[in-house]
């Protein structure tokens, strides 16, 4: 089992930026490969990022490139999302999420096993 928990979220302004942070329960967590999704108000969840447990390879959705960038710290059993340049249109709730058993960073949601219960980013125009 994996307890995942974000923070970091909250209120910046168009330009701005935040780190969100997911800290996860476990002695295996460099095993896993972790997510960042994010769903607006009245839209599906949809991916932001994945890393796989060494670091090695990362994934970025088209949205997110140029723009935000994913890593981790195994020994702090920690994922961060480190957002610049962030637009009014990444307003959402964002959440860290983990699969173990996988080599590839993974882009869908259903792949994932454990999820965390969110992190509000507002990013005002």
């Amino acid at each position: 089992q994996v307890q995942l928990v974000e923070s970091g979220g909250g209120l910046v302004q168009a330009g701005g930026s935040l780190r969100l942070s997911c800290a996860a329960t476990g002695r295996t967590f460099s095993r896993y490969v972790m997510g960042w999704f994010r769903q607006a108000p009245g839209k599906e969840r949809e991916f932001v990022t994945a890393i796989v447990g060494s670091g090695g390879s990362t994934l970025y959705a088209e949205s997110a490139k140029g723009r935000f960038t994913i890593s981790r710290d195994n020994a702090k059993n920690t994922v961060y999302l480190q957002m610049n340049s962030l637009k009014p249109e990444d307003t959402a709730v964002y959440y860290c999420a983990a699969v173990a058993k996988q080599y590839l960073p993974r882009q869908t949601p259903q792949v994932y096993d454990y999820w965390g219960q969110g992190t509000q980013v507002t990013v005002s125009s």
